[in-house]
């Protein structure tokens, strides 16, 4: 894990603080550019353009970049692309493929909860819903979601890891799953 002030390491001690304490680890790295040497994953939360498409080429095989700084991320989808055509980048981004938006989380989450009459929003449900966006993924996806993002197809795979928020059936298929989430329940479509 890294922050502002480089890798969160045991025994730094400019910018640390009880919460990034828990954090830190036993390692000689000290920046984004070793950290990511062999890594399979980034999840950035930061700023625009700190991941380099260097970095992106000392990752490992068929990394995924989850570069969330919006409305730049932290490295171009199409950048991470070209130095990796293996990659696999989702960002906060409508106009790249693998937008993470919160639209498709908690507005249907909150209407599960509402339609069981649930005090809280637990665990459970943010699961399921989870869940039911992975299962979405792997359905045919309908003509109008197709028109509404101008492509001829989506299918599962490095481009389409999650459902796009036109989907309507984002909203039916999570209300479902998130309400008999509250009761601990893992089926549903």
């Amino acid at each position: 894990m890294l922050d502002s002030k480089g890798v969160i390491y045991k025994g730094r001690t400019e910018g640390m603080n009880k919460y990034k304490e828990p954090f830190a680890v036993d390692t000689d790295k000290r920046t984004l550019a070793e950290a990511v040497r062999g890594a399979d994953v980034f999840y950035g939360l930061s700023i625009a353009n700190v991941l380099t498409p260097e970095m992106v080429r000392t990752m490992a095989d068929r990394p995924f970049i989850c570069a969330m700084a919006n409305p730049d991320p932290e490295i171009k989808y199409e950048l991470a692309k070209e130095a990796r055509p293996d990659v696999i980048v989702a960002t906060g981004r409508s106009d790249c493929p693998n937008q993470v938006n919160n639209v498709l989380g908690f507005p249907f989450i909150f209407r599960g909860a509402l339609d069981v009459r649930a005090s809280a929003i637990n665990e459970e449900m943010k699961f399921a819903a989870s869940q039911s966006l992975y299962n979405l993924t792997r359905e045919d996806v309908p003509d109008y979601v197709l028109r509404a993002y101008g492509v001829d197809s989506l299918k599962f795979g490095p481009d389409y890891i999650i459902p796009k928020p036109l989907d309507m059936r984002v909203m039916l298929w999570e209300i479902h799953r998130s309400s008999q989430g509250s009761h601990g329940y893992r089926g549903g479509p």
